[in-house]
């Protein structure tokens, strides 16, 4: 494998497997070889209906047959009705358009300190995060999440951030100054190792932003679209954002970005202030609407919540048998994380996810000894059975390694 990665002309960013996939079905991937592989991964959250799903499969060919690109400078029929579908169902007056993650947090940044800039205060212009937060790997993202180990040797670090130390709401408090414009936060850190926001927290820091002025922005990039039984993490909490960022769930693979605003938070945001050439082209505008229609479907949400109650369920009973290995059980809907023992897996997850692998079920590591679990979110509970006996078997694998 390794010879193989030396002599790829690609950049050597990411630590692959080896592992080489053919094609997918549900929550299901096949090698060339037709080796079947249960994906509990999901492409880190990505594949929120499944590989292959017939309907959106559907509406990219029939879209692909008529138009694939066009410019922002025309109106693109699927954007408009995607959009509006979305400001129908969240607090969301306007949405924007991009490609990924990392760029629907950069349009939140910008909306927010465009904001501030023509409300009369453009020293406003200070981002509070939190310590162990991912928002993406462009330069200002980095910033954001403020992780030495992602900043290091990129030279200075974008200005304007300021960390405090995650769930310290004094701290927050005290961090805010004349300077600050908005407040971001996961309600669930992903990378974080799936540390939920207390729900009286994310209400604290809605009251704080209301009582300075301040915006509230979201990030549910990894949580949103259905992954925790809601329609987006922060319904649990019962408030809403100013602006919120989503990307991965909403294009099950295209890559699809969003920036969701109200309309006096996206008030500065006028023609030249941003833009993307990709944003909201016909091919992935086809892609999202089609996922609309089946997560909105009557039913799918809480049925997200019952199949995520039984895998909890499920891992409580596997942590009783593994006792010596698992510290805790994490997450809700189907964004779930299973905590490995630091006695047990000093090195981290990565012993873990190799004995899943073998045993042909693919998850992902995450931040604190967590190992995630991101299924498509139309897995059956036979689905859900498969992967704890992969789990289990991963398990008495290293159990008899060790």
């Amino acid at each position: 494998m390794a010879s193989q990665a030396q002599n790829s002309a690609l950049f050597s960013t990411y630590a692959r497997s080896g592992l080489s996939f053919d094609r997918g079905e549900g929550a299901r991937l096949f090698t060339s070889d037709n080796e079947e592989y249960l994906d509990f991964a999901g492409g880190i959250a990505v594949s929120s209906v499944g590989h292959g799903h017939p309907h959106v499969v559907s509406a990219l060919k029939e879209q692909a047959d008529k138009l694939w690109h066009l410019s922002n400078l025309y109106h693109i029929p699927g954007q408009e009705r995607l959009a509006q579908r979305l400001a129908e169902v969240t607090f969301a007056d306007k949405v924007f358009f991009g490609n990924s993650g990392a760029e629907a947090l950069e349009c939140a940044i910008k909306t927010a300190r465009r904001y501030q800039f023509v409300n009369g205060a453009p020293q406003r212009y200070r981002i509070l995060t939190f310590e162990g937060a991912f928002h993406g790997r462009t330069l200002a993202t980095l910033a954001a999440g403020g992780q030495e180990k992602y900043l290091e040797g990129f030279g200075p670090k974008a200005g304007g951030f300021d960390q405090v130390a995650f769930g310290d709401h004094e701290a927050m408090k005290a961090a805010v100054s004349d300077e600050t414009a908005a407040i971001l936060i996961e309600p669930i850190q992903g990378e974080g190792g799936l540390r939920p926001v207390p729900h009286q927290c994310l209400r604290g820091l809605r009251e704080l932003c209301d009582e300075q002025g301040l915006l509230l922005i979201l990030d549910e990039v990894q949580t949103g679209v259905g992954r925790t039984g809601k329609l987006f993490a922060h319904e649990w909490a019962g408030i809403e954002p100013d602006i919120m960022a989503i990307a991965k769930g909403i294009g099950a693979g295209f890559p699809i970005g969003a920036c969701l605003a109200t309309a006096a938070a996206a008030k500065g945001m006028t023609p030249g202030t941003h833009g993307s050439t990709f944003g909201g082209n016909p091919l992935g505008m086809a892609v999202g609407n089609a996922v609309l229609d089946i997560i909105l479907a009557d039913g799918f949400l809480e049925e997200v919540q019952q199949k995520g109650l039984y895998m909890k369920q499920k891992l409580a009973e596997l942590a009783d048998s593994h006792s010596d290995s698992i510290e805790a059980i994490r997450g809700v809907g189907l964004i779930l994380g299973i905590q490995l023992k630091k006695e047990a897996f000093p090195d981290g997850v990565a012993p873990f996810v190799e004995a899943a692998r073998r045993h042909h079920l693919l998850t992902v590591g995450a931040g604190n000894n967590v190992v995630r679990l991101l299924p498509p979110l139309t897995i059956t509970r036979e689905d859900a059975d498969l992967a704890l006996q992969r789990m289990d078997a991963a398990l008495k694998e290293l159990d008899t390694t060790s």
